[in-house]
């Protein structure tokens, strides 16, 4: 028996129509969440539109700085990026939403949360896998993998026989999902991978053709792998994204064309747009290449690619992303410094990095009189390092 649903609302026409669906079907109250990650849409409208359509409250909250900080930043320390490519802006705020569903329908005693997402992507996955180790006993209601509507069109004509309350607007060709650090894009002509992204395609960045002339140069200091100031300017997280995102999108940074293996186990083509992630993501690397050795590296490069995998699957309240979490806040302890880049014509390039906790040692690495590193001693390291290859090559000549 569902008495009560906690709804992930974003005010489109699926979920408005959800909202009228789910008292029909289930004869339940409805409750709507809708948070803030920096979508760039009217919430206010948002949450009086939610009302209109039925809900019986209708609940918004900012979670931008919640979103950077306790998702984004763990993802940003251990370098992930699934299958080598996307930053992961969508699939990191799915587990942030669903704890607040669980959160809501906790307060509310709630019997069930309810999503949009339909039964082939991922974000599916995503919401029902976190509300599994959350809340195991709450029931997950999917009424776009349900009902009977099969179309735009269709659920149109619903809301037309029903009288809800929707805004018939033009159609986007693409189907988009957009936060604070970055947007997913698909559907349209993307869907042929043989088609080059159009223009309009884009929501941030200008054209890498159209972007200006003159390069622009950006300096970011890192404490402890954490983004804290911009030119010697010291910002919150929420405004160091912002900034980056304006100054790089300017400059077409930050556009990515896929063709990814859904976790469903289908290909997709996506296109995403994540100006200031890529511009902390090269800067964020440049520091690692000062203050790391090189197992460290090499190993936690490995182990970034377990990590993106395990975001992009859902399993973000797992004790092995815990653990990879504890893993980089201590390897990358001394991550402090700062990078200069310049960004040019869709390229972000590192220029210059510095680091009080460098092992970088300029008399090592020099040609100069000032080398201090004993090249003598060469012979007998390739001597020791080709041993076991000796062996191998005077056995298999003698074979």
């Amino acid at each position: 028996m569902i008495n009560k649903v906690v709804l992930a609302y974003s005010g489109g026409l699926d979920t408005s129509v959800i909202v009228h669906w789910l008292k029909k079907n289930y004869n339940c109250e409805v409750i709507t969440y809708t948070a803030d990650l920096g979508q760039g849409e009217n919430l206010d409208e948002i949450k009086e539109k939610a009302l209109r359509v039925g809900a019986s409250k209708a609940y918004v909250e900012d979670v931008k700085k919640e979103f950077l900080e306790e998702y984004v930043m763990p993802s940003l320390r251990m370098g992930a990026k699934y299958e080598g490519k996307y930053i992961l802006s969508t699939a990191l705020a799915r587990p942030l939403i669903t704890k607040k569903l669980i959160d809501i329908a906790n307060k509310e005693n709630a019997d069930a949360i309810a999503h949009g997402s339909t039964g082939k992507g991922n974000d599916q996955v995503r919401f029902e896998v976190s509300a599994a180790y959350l809340a195991p006993e709450i029931k997950v209601i999917a009424p776009v993998r349900d009902w009977e509507l099969k179309s735009r069109e269709e659920e149109i004509e619903y809301a037309k026989k029903y009288n809800i309350p929707i805004s018939i607007t033009k159609e986007s060709p693409y189907s988009i999902d957009r936060n604070i650090w970055g947007v997913s894009i698909e559907c349209g002509v993307l869907e042929n991978p043989e088609n080059e992204p159009p223009e309009d395609a884009y929501l941030l960045t200008k054209s890498p053709e159209e972007s200006p002339d003159e390069p622009a140069y950006v300096s970011i200091g890192f404490d402890r792998s954490r983004p804290v100031t911009i030119d010697g300017k010291e910002m919150d997280i929420v405004d160091v994204v912002h900034h980056l995102n304006d100054l790089a999108s300017l400059y077409g940074i930050g556009r990515t064309d896929i063709v990814e293996n859904r976790l469903v186990g289908i290909k997709s083509r996506e296109i995403y747009e994540a100006p200031a992630a890529t511009v902390l993501y090269e800067a964020k690397r440049a520091l690692e290449e000062l203050i790391l050795d090189r197992e460290s590296m090499h190993l936690k490069d490995m182990l970034s690619v377990k990590y993106a995998e395990l975001v992009y699957y859902g399993l973000w309240f797992t004790p092995l992303r815990e653990a990879l979490d504890e893993f980089s806040s201590k390897l990358l302890a001394n991550l402090t410094g700062e990078v200069k880049l310049k960004l040019y014509k869709g390229n972000c390039t590192v220029i210059s990095r510095k680091s009080p906790y460098s092992l970088y040692d300029i008399k090592l690495a020099t040609y100069e009189k000032e080398d201090i590193f004993d090249q003598k001693q060469g012979e007998a390291f390739c001597n020791i390092w080709g041993l076991p290859l000796r062996v191998q090559g005077k056995l298999k000549k003698s074979k």
